[in-house]
């Protein structure tokens, strides 16, 4: 039964300001180590903050020959894959050819894309014209955001490849949070840990083969990657794993919303950037496709109070 309650929205709100300033973060690790080692560093560091909490809290990851153990490690590996290693890697590698803009309208397609996998995936997903309208108001208002730029060909010899590789990392995540919704009933903490350290062990030897270990580290790079391994990567995984099992995909998706608009206002407060002249056309066209999409759950909130 799902359940888009007050605090579900609170959480993807929190989920879109770390996200958002997740971007600020990622530059700074990257003066000091390759992407794939990056993004390695924060999958292993968010995984041993997960694993930390396991501890203390007392519990233990699913245990493979317990209830559903099998099922669960499997649809675990697939939420591993999807949402963290292959879109980790595909948008690391496409980053290099494409302009950064592409990346941010490919992310604001994962909605739409979620939308038909749980229209037939998912019990209660039902597909309607207003949340199918609302979600291509909040598409629409990204691509409005981030403007013609992002469509803007760099001339490089991999643009083409790369761009198709951003849209299968979008893909990726539609995937892994239809994998999160049907994966069998477990502790939402044990699950999210046994994810990232799934996730862990697979890119932290692709980081080693294909980059080695960085030869210029610094304080501040290390710093970001603490960063975005605790909040953006494990605290992350855990609040995806809560709103997918609670409110189901399609409400967890609108984050792709929200990721943008929290990276364009935190680079104007922290680094000084312009604000771009479409911003409150773009958030009007967001709100107004979140608005419509969540029109029902807005009511029951509000509702209550």
């Amino acid at each position: 039964m799902q359940e888009i309650s007050t605090k579900n929205w609170v959480k993807i709100g929190v989920l879109g300001i770390i996200w958002g300033a997740s971007f600020l973060f990622a530059s700074v690790a990257l003066t000091g180590a390759g992407p794939f080692f990056v993004a390695a560093v924060r999958i292993v560091l968010g995984a041993a903050f997960l694993l930390c909490l396991l501890r203390i809290k007392g519990r233990k990851l699913p245990h493979f020959r317990g209830k559903d153990g099998p099922k669960i490690w499997a649809f675990a590996l697939i939420m591993a894959l999807f949402s963290n290693v292959f879109p980790f890697i595909l948008l690391a590698w496409a980053l290099q050819s494409v302009a950064s803009g592409f990346a941010g309208v490919c992310m604001a397609a994962v909605p739409l894309l979620i939308l038909p996998l749980a229209h037939f995936l998912v019990p209660g997903e039902r597909m309607s014209l207003r949340r199918l309208v609302g979600f291509v108001l909040g598409s629409v208002g990204v691509v409005v955001l981030i403007g013609p730029d992002a469509f803007t060909s760099t001339g490089k010899d991999m643009e083409s490849l790369a761009r198709l590789a951003l849209l299968v990392a979008a893909g990726g995540y539609a995937i892994g949070s239809i994998a999160t919704r049907l994966s069998p009933e477990v502790d939402r903490l044990s699950l999210s840990a046994l994810v990232l350290t799934l996730a862990a062990g697979i890119i932290a030897p692709v980081a080693l083969i294909v980059e080695g270990l960085p030869n210029a580290l610094n304080v501040n790079s290390l710093l970001a990657m603490l960063y975005l391994g605790i909040l953006p990567t494990g605290l992350a995984q855990l609040l995806l794993v809560q709103v997918n099992r609670e409110a189901g995909p399609s409400f967890f998706s609108l984050v792709n919303y929200m990721v943008p608009v929290w990276s364009v206002i935190l680079g104007a407060v922290v680094l000084s950037e312009a604000l771009p002249p479409s911003l409150l056309a773009a958030m009007t066209l967001i709100l107004g496709g979140v608005g419509l999409s969540q029109w029902g759950a807005l009511r029951r909130v509000f509702g209550r109070r």
